[in-house]
């Protein structure tokens, strides 16, 4: 049985056991919005049927992805500029998915 899964702006596919990384989350336990569950044969992908189906996960540690440089530069002005980003994301490990 795995699950599509909705969190911070991104689509997963999740089974239990698996170990991802997500948007930073706050808490320790997380229950995660389904958007689609397959069960062998059996797609449930209607709001109704969703409404039946929890699955929670729990947060394993917390990682950072790559850096990205980011430079600024307009010619013949003098103007440049260094920046960088380091997004910081939450490591979830999928415990159960009831249907």
């Amino acid at each position: 049985m795995y699950a599509i899964v909705k969190t911070g702006g991104k689509q997963y596919k999740v089974a239990v056991g698996d170990v991802i990384d997500v948007e930073l989350l706050d808490g320790d336990t997380v229950d995660l919005q389904p958007v689609l569950v397959v069960d062998g044969s059996t797609v449930l992908s209607s709001a109704s049927d969703l409404e039946k189906v929890s699955i929670s996960g729990s947060i394993v540690g917390d990682a950072k992805g790559p850096k990205i440089k980011i430079l600024k530069y307009k010619n013949k002005t003098g103007y440049k500029r260094r920046v960088g980003h380091r997004q910081r994301y939450s490591r979830l490990e999928v415990t159960d998915i009831t249907a």
